[in-house]
């Protein structure tokens, strides 16, 4: 999924993303607003994982719900 379908998804996809990672607040998903790197350096910040990690859980989730959804 392309950075600007993630941020045109975004409040869609703000329920699954408090499920995938739950140690997120709203405030955080809030200030991410659909971007990626800041999605992945929150994650990092948060799950203490390094780049490359975060990096390949956000792409995983993207493509499940990139699936699932349908997006184009």
């Amino acid at each position: 999924m392309a950075s600007d379908i993630l941020e045109g998804k975004w409040k869609q996809m703000r329920g699954d993303v408090k499920t995938w990672w739950a140690e997120l607040t709203d405030d955080e998903i809030d200030q991410i607003g659909g971007k990626k790197d800041q999605l992945v350096g929150k994650l990092q910040e948060k799950y203490g994982w390094e780049k490359a990690k975060a990096e390949n859980e956000v792409d995983k989730k993207l493509a499940e719900y990139k699936e699932k959804h349908e997006v184009a």
